[in-house]
């Protein structure tokens, strides 16, 4: 709190009931002032000896100081983001203080209570915009997951209809090469049976493969899990753990480092698991406080090394190979035209700097 971050202090879980709070508050406030709550007098004023115009008097300056008060919350609620919220609460209460203070002439006061229901109100209108915003990175999760899983499904599809095709390919080359050999004679008879083995392997294949896709698409928690890097945009030993369903797992790959990211990722390993969401979600948990973002736990970047990652991939008795070295190829030469250009720059200034040869001048005379 002393630097700065704000604490929550509500548990709900959604954003309606961070609104149904903030009317029931609503209420409470309303019936503090309906019941004069709101502010207290320990003076009992007249004005022209009169207690009635003296009441009347009071009420009135007890309603500015609430119309002042209230303003400067509302304006507080407006302007609260993720890094003033302790700055705008502490705002609140020097309100408080100094509407009070210029109040105390007049022994009139804005009660404790209706400071406190005020600061609840702005807790839960600063939290409601906390889940909302949480609420939508839910739901914007939730659409990638629906992207990729259409995908996978037309990834699926085309994968079945290539092993439709290939598989009719190959039975129809396995019969000419069954009728080749029955025709053959004694001394053909070796390479058509040859023929026959090899066309029958590459049949079972396509089908194996049909098989592989469908499962895959079935298993709703098959996949793989990939841990890539990309050490011009976030150094050595940051590593991105992630997980795919897709057929071919380079695909999610290629997208990620798409035109968001100046260099391309590098792939130091990939593990295909039946359960992929349960093994990356052990890797994250392993490494939770070596995250390179400890508030947005969506952000799937660590500050580990590769042997650890092996380590407990291996404790799960699974294979991972991993290549320890990152290619990065875009960022090394870059790095190199950019120190052949600070040479270049370099050997110019230096240049400019040195004096002409006397000599030459001497000579050309």
């Amino acid at each position: 709190m002393t630097y700065g971050v704000y604490r929550p202090h509500f548990t709900y879980q959604h954003s309606d009931e961070f609104k149904e709070a903030l009317l029931d508050i609503s209420r409470e406030q309303k019936e503090d002032i309906k019941y004069d709550l709101a502010w207290s007098c320990s003076t009992v004023w007249s004005v022209g000896d009169s207690l009635v115009k003296g009441r009347t008097m009071t009420k009135r300056q007890a309603k500015l100081m609430l119309r002042a008060f209230n303003g400067e919350c509302d304006a507080a609620m407006v302007k609260v983001t993720w890094n003033n919220a302790t700055i705008m609460k502490q705002r609140i209460q020097k309100s408080f203080n100094a509407i009070n203070k210029l109040g105390k002439s007049n022994d009139i006061e804005i009660t404790e209570t209706y400071l406190e229901h005020k600061l609840k109100e702005f807790q839960l209108h600063y939290e409601l915009k906390l889940k909302i915003h949480e609420e939508k990175e839910e739901q914007r999760q939730i659409r990638e997951a629906m992207r990729e899983e259409a995908k996978l499904q037309k990834d699926v599809e085309k994968a079945t209809k290539k092993a439709d095709q290939d598989r009719a390919n190959y039975e129809r080359a396995l019969r000419k090469a069954r009728k080749d050999l029955d025709e053959a004679g004694y001394i053909e008879k070796g390479e058509a049976e040859r023929k026959v083995s090899e066309i029958q392997a590459h049949l079972d294949e396509a089908i194996a493969r049909k098989e592989r896709a469908l499962s895959q698409a079935q298993l709703t928690r098959a996949g793989h899990v990939y841990i890539i890097s990309n050490i011009g945009c976030f150094g050595e030993e940051v590593f991105k753990i992630g997980m795919t369903r897709r057929l071919d797992p380079s695909d999610r790959i290629r997208e990620l480092g798409g035109a968001s990211v100046p260099f391309p990722f590098d792939v130091h390993g990939m593990v295909y698991s039946d359960n992929a969401p349960g093994l990356e979600n052990t890797l994250h948990r392993k490494f939770s406080d070596r995250r390179i973002n400890m508030v947005n736990l969506r952000k799937e970047f660590f500050n580990v090394t590769l042997s650890e990652i092996q380590d407990v991939v291996q404790d799960l008795g699974l294979e991972l190979k991993l290549t320890k070295k990152a290619e990065a190829q875009q960022y090394r030469e870059t790095s190199a035209i950019l120190a052949e250009m600070s040479d270049q720059e370099e050997y110019l200034a230096r240049m400019e700097v040195e004096e002409f040869p006397a000599e030459l001048l001497e000579n050309e005379e």
